[in-house]
Parts: C-alpha cells; structure tokens; sequence
C-alpha cells in the first residue's frame, strides 16, 4: 500500500448526499478478483448513458474536474453494502482523498486500509470548499495528513481529526498484511518451534 502524508490536487464536487456503494461500483462489476481495474465503473450508473455515452449533466463528466484527485461530496458518504471495492474503485479512478461531513464506518475504515484519505469536516466547512470549487476552475487543496490541515493557495486552512493508529499506519503505508509483516522475526521464530516439537513426537 502507498503511504500517504501530503497530497496536493484538483479538487471535484459530488453534491449528493447518502452516496452509497452500490452507486460507487455496481454489483455486476464485483467479479474480478483483482484490486485494479475497477475505476472505469466509478459511479457507471451515474457517468454513463445506456448506450455507452457519457452524461453530459454528471459532475465528473465535466472538463474541468478531468484528472482530480480529491473528491469533496456530502454527508454519509459511503453508506450501503460493506463491499471493499468503493475504495478500489475510487483509488484506481485517481482519488487520494475523500472529504465529507461524514461516512459509513465500514467505508471510512476502507479507505484507510487501502491507502485512501477520507477526511470528516464540517457542514459549513464542506459547503466553503463547494463555493471555492464552483467559483475557481482548477480549484486545488493540499490534504496534509502529517499537520492533519486541508488546505488551498487563498489562505484557507481548515483542521480535521484522525485516530492516532489509522494515521500511523496511512503515513507508513501499511495494511493488514503490512502490520503483519512487522512481526514477521516472532512468527518466523513460532513457526520453527512448531517444526521442532513436531520431529520430536
């Protein structure tokens, strides 16, 4: 997993509230078994006209949000079925970082876990970065993990809160394996314990 400290990038709206994982990635493409791949179906339903086409009248079908990698959407984002693969999808589509004045906890923890930061603000804070966005095309933000600050170039500077494990594990990189992994030297050592009680029975 790639660590995560500070991301500067352009920032997309998503002004819909109670965005759930079924609309994120729908059911029908969860048959990969890979954790790639899923970006092209980001928000399908949403992006995509029957015939293949784009609609014109989505927020990321618009010029100006092409190659944005911070997402700002409403409250309760990621609410719906468990399935990893909303952050997958979002990842894989070039998302960094979602901001929201709030999340479903299995998505929340998610992202967290695949490389991704969601970062909780306030409605009003939320609602500035809305009107920055809509009124300053390339509008970007600067998401600093270390300092825990969403930031832009017009002296905004707003602070957010982040559980002390979830962010060592984001700044370093690791996962649930590479958490494992850092006791690797004691497992390797039960592991030969294992072996030698064995050959003596």
């Amino acid at each position: 997993m790639s660590p995560f400290s500070k991301h500067t990038g352009l920032v997309a709206t998503l002004d819909r509230v109670n965005v759930d994982t079924d609309q994120i990635i729908p059911k029908q493409f969860l048959k990969r078994i890979e954790r790639s791949g899923f970006g092209e179906f980001l928000f399908y339903d949403w992006r995509f006209n029957p015939d293949g086409s784009l609609k014109s009248d989505f927020e990321l079908n618009q010029p100006r949000f092409k190659g944005a990698t911070i997402l700002v959407a409403r409250a309760n984002f990621g609410c719906g079925s468990s399935r990893e693969h909303a952050p997958w999808a979002l990842l894989d589509y070039g998302f960094r970082s979602i901001i929201a004045p709030s999340f479903a906890d299995i998505f929340y923890n998610n992202c967290f876990k695949n490389g991704m930061l969601p970062v909780a603000l306030s409605e009003q804070q939320v609602d500035e970065l809305f009107k920055r966005a809509a009124a300053s095309p390339g509008y970007e933000l600067t998401v600093d993990l270390t300092r825990q600050w969403v930031t832009d170039d017009e002296r905004l500077r707003f602070s957010f809160e982040v559980d002390p494990f979830r962010r060592e594990c984001l700044l370093k990189g690791l996962d649930d394996i590479g958490l494992t992994l850092l006791h690797e030297d004691k497992i390797k050592e039960y592991e030969a314990r294992r072996v030698m009680l064995g050959s003596d029975l």
